[in-house]
């Protein structure tokens, strides 16, 4: 192996100069896959609707181990807030600044210089690598790792194992990998009622009482109590209208938002029922829509988990704890496939004015990807 191993800032650098604001791609996929090719990775831009993708892969033969992430990266805000310009990756004082340094253009650049590392000791290593890159994580994901997923298994290439380098780690490099991730689920209800005089209400069925008694019904009680991986399911009501400007007026229509995250114990079908039936238990006219961004799943502590949490023990000589929490992922796509993980830098500036990686953190998670490679492949 190489004595000096390969310094992940410049690769992160390029990147971050590429203003990929979701949807834009602004030529950071092509910077990556430049940096691939050399590497001998079989490059795919892959665009489905307007999206940009990316999937590179090296070798034919399994075990086939994937990394997944996206180099699109949410607006800047006003550029003026920033100490520097967000795309300009400045170096200040051993810190890495511009949008996506943390999430998530540190992390890839991090993967591929450990991976370059990776492949110079082991140039005949046994198994296949890819890399699945999006430019729709922060966006809609519609069209994105979901959509390059079942391209893979239309040619029968979905992986064994799947490492999202998302910035999971909370305090330090390496302190949790997580392992699974809550669902998450909207629903838009409109109850109906009966318009009338606020000084007659015999004459009118305000529906504002009947959705604030159905509301009650939801939120007066916990869901559950949480499961061994997961900590408890959540509603929050956030959101309440009626559309109503006039103070003696009984309206005919209330609205209400509802947002789920919830454990492996349910699904989004089962709690949409839960809903219906809070509904009908105060004989409501309304109508439901509810959309599910992603089911909960869980990779079972096992083989590939055990190989993460090797690598994490060697390079930071400390256990990680394996966790569930935060919002969601691409994650949630690949799950459907294949075992899936998340270890990544701590993201403590991710989507923050001044978002920053230091630099020797990069250096350390390219060295931890790379004995993430090793270990998978021992």
């Amino acid at each position: 192996m190489k004595n000096t191993p390969t310094d992940p800032v410049p690769l992160a650098q390029a990147l971050i100069r590429c203003p990929s604001v979701t949807p834009a791609d602004a030529g950071a996929l092509g910077v990556l896959e430049a940096a691939l090719a050399a590497l001998g990775f079989t490059c795919h831009r892959l665009t489905f609707g307007e999206t940009p993708n990316l999937y590179a892969r090296r070798g034919t033969e399994g075990p086939h181990f994937c990394y997944a992430g996206h180099t699109d990266v949410v607006p800047t805000g006003p550029a003026e807030a920033w100490t520097d310009g967000p795309f300009d990756a400045v170096v200040k004082d051993g810190v890495l600044y511009g949008r996506g340094a943390c999430d998530m253009k540190g992390g890839i650049s991090a993967f591929v210089a450990g991976l370059t590392d990776y492949l110079a000791a082991n140039p005949h290593a046994p198994g296949s690598i890819s890399l699945l890159i999006t430019g729709d994580e922060e966006g809609p994901a519609k069209d994105g790792t979901t959509k390059v997923l079942d391209w893979l298994a239309a040619r029968g290439e979905i992986p064994d194992m799947a490492l999202v380098g998302e910035p999971t780690s909370r305090a330090a490099l390496g302190d949790l990998i997580k392992v699974g991730r809550r669902g998450s689920m909207t629903a838009y209800i409109t109850l109906f009622g009966t318009q009338g005089h606020s000084a007659y209400p015999q004459r009118a069925d305000n529906p504002i009482h009947r959705l604030v008694r159905v509301l009650h019904r939801l939120t007066a009680q916990p869901i559950d109590q949480g499961s061994q991986f997961f900590e408890a399911t959540t509603l929050q009501v956030t959101g309440f209208d009626v559309g109503n400007a006039a103070n003696n007026v009984i309206p005919g229509e209330a609205r209400a938002m509802l947002n789920i995250r919830f454990n492996d114990l349910h699904t989004s079908a089962s709690l949409t029922e839960h809903l219906h039936a809070a509904l009908r238990a105060e004989e409501a006219r309304y109508e439901m829509r509810v959309d599910c961004s992603g089911e909960s799943f869980l990779t079972q502590p096992g083989p590939f988990v055990d190989a993460l949490r090797r690598a994490v023990v060697r390079a930071t000589g400390a256990e990680p704890a394996l966790d569930t929490g935060g919002g969601t992922s691409d994650a949630r796509f690949i799950a459907r496939f294949c075992p899936v993980a998340e270890l990544g830098a701590v993201g403590s500036t991710m989507h923050k004015v001044d978002e920053a990686a230091p630099v020797a953190e990069l250096r350390e998670l390219a060295a931890l990807y790379r004995m993430v490679l090793e270990e998978a492949f021992a």
